[in-house]
């Protein structure tokens, strides 16, 4: 929250602000299906992924720990076909900005534009970069706030004690 404490006095962060405050009234336990629509109009539902560790990964375009996460993430996607990332941005300016981070970064999983309602279907977002990390039997793993890395990616799907705390419930 000091992340957020320090961007309130911008309007980029008083936007930020507001936004985590709305989705804070509406953190709820998910345990059903979602359904995202990534930029090319291939839709994504946990029941598809099923058999699959996914990543669902919140972030935004001018989030600096966002962006520093991203690598990790490509390279995630690239070594390891038991896992699904995808990418929701949110409160972004243009799609345009979007894809030309997609571009400069080389991301090569999914990416959904997304809005309030499907961080919502979430439970919410307290900060940025969220990630929520789903068992190959679609059950919720936990959510991490923060940058992950990949190698805490890889612990956590290798079941490592260590890795348990970085996904709360």
């Amino acid at each position: 929250m000091k992340a957020l404490e320090k961007s309130s006095s911008s309007p980029k962060g008083a936007l930020f602000a507001a936004f985590l405050l709305s989705l804070s009234l509406v953190h709820i336990a998910w345990a059903g299906d979602w359904n995202l629509k990534d930029r090319d109009g291939a839709h994504y539902t946990l029941s598809s992924l099923h058999g699959k560790w996914v990543l669902v990964n919140f972030w935004a375009p001018w989030c600096p720990p966002c962006l520093q996460e991203i690598p990790g993430l490509v390279a995630l996607q690239q070594q390891h076909k038991d896992l699904q990332v995808i990418g929701v941005a949110v409160m972004y300016g243009s799609r345009k900005e979007v894809m030309d981070i997609v571009s400069k970064q080389s991301i090569s999983y999914p990416i959904v534009f997304g809005n309030e309602d499907t961080a919502g279907d979430f439970g919410g977002l307290d900060g940025m970069p969220t990630s929520f990390l789903y068992s190959p039997t679609g059950k919720l793993v936990g959510h991490h706030q923060g940058i992950l890395t990949q190698i805490e990616v890889e612990q956590a799907i290798a079941q490592k004690p260590d890795a348990a705390a970085l996904f709360t419930r």
